[in-house]
């Protein structure tokens, strides 16, 4: 699926999935844009070309080819990036997964946001074990073998890849008015669905709406309307990808004046249309069923086969005396 008008958060992972991977890629001022954000889920970017600069709670750091950037669930931070040709693996997966056993050593990496550098060997490696994951991830998302690879990545990178140093002076303590805007970040950290007006809003931080205005502006480089209302975007993709709800019981959900301004909206950033967006999800699930259940299928036949050549060499060697002979003397 390729969304248009996003930044880094063009997944939902798909319920009962524990992670999710995709390839991005944008041609030469294929329109893109970032803001001030976070995720309920962990995310890793390993960028292929890439030319621009990483900003987040730890402060910034410009990107380079081959860069990987790791950020955890509710960390803020954003992207601003050239218009030039880009492209990346985005992977994200849910906090739960790092509680699996395999996963406990580098559960520690999620600590806080990080930007990695590898030398050009291990960048090789790296986008190789990419390349089988999404290739897996697409034919089992669900399998062992999937999870495995996802260890296998997250473990090279956590012993190989070095941290970029990033100026501490950015960061996002250190801009203004930040703090005055932590009662509403808060909100939308941890609250699944915020809907509040701009009044609303500089209420709860003691401000005037035109202070509260100028402030979250200088902060997120977006006016509250608009953040607000790609905040409820991204709760209709999820509620889109994980429940059963309609398109209409979902557009009045998130308050939306009709669905048709619902789907008008979710059409101009996310590059399809609801119905389409929540089509392609399921697409890709009923694709990777089918080949998880062809896959079984297949393993089961040739166990099978292989049960029934054992079964027959048994009976042959039980004939023959010199393979009998052979066997009890090794």
């Amino acid at each position: 699926m390729k969304q248009q008008n996003v930044y880094c958060e063009p997944l939902c992972i798909a319920k009962e999935y524990l992670f999710d991977i995709q390839k991005i890629s944008y041609q030469d001022a294929e329109p893109y844009s970032c803001l001030m954000h976070f995720h309920e889920v962990h995310e890793l970017i390993i960028f292929e070309d890439i030319e621009g600069c990483y900003f987040s709670s730890q402060g910034d750091s410009q990107l380079a080819n081959n860069d990987i950037v790791l950020t955890p669930a509710l960390e803020v931070h954003n992207y601003e990036i050239s218009p030039k040709a880009k492209s990346w693996y985005l992977i994200q997966f849910v906090p739960k997964i790092l509680d699996l056993p395999q996963f406990q050593s580098v559960k520690p990496l999620f600590n806080r946001g990080m930007h990695l550098r590898m030398n050009r060997q291990n960048i090789a490696v790296v986008q190789q074990q990419c390349r089988w994951l999404l290739d897996c991830f697409e034919h089992q998302p669900r399998s062992e073998k999937s999870v495995a690879l996802l260890n296998l990545l997250l473990l090279w990178i956590a012993d190989q890849a070095q941290q970029v140093e990033q100026n501490s002076e950015h960061t996002l303590r250190h801009v203004q008015g930040y703090s005055r805007l932590m009662p509403v970040i808060k909100l939308f950290k941890h609250d699944e669905y915020v809907n509040l007006t701009v009044g609303e809003a500089a209420e709860k931080c003691h401000l005037s709406t035109s202070h509260f205005s100028r402030l979250f502006k200088s902060v997120f480089r977006h006016t509250y309307a608009n953040y607000i209302l790609q905040h409820k975007l991204y709760h209709g993709a999820r509620m889109l990808s994980q429940s059963k709800y309609s398109v209409t019981q979902i557009s009045y959900e998130m308050a939306f004046s009709s669905p048709s301004h619902f789907i008008a909206h979710f059409k101009k950033y996310y590059g399809v249309t609801p119905y389409q967006y929540r089509s392609d999800i399921h697409r890709r699930a009923q694709h990777a069923e089918k080949s998880e259940s062809a896959e079984s299928a297949e393993s089961a036949e040739s166990a099978d086969t292989i049960d029934s050549s054992h079964s027959s060499k048994s009976t042959a060697d039980n004939d023959n005396p010199k393979t009998t002979w052979a066997k009890e003397t090794f």
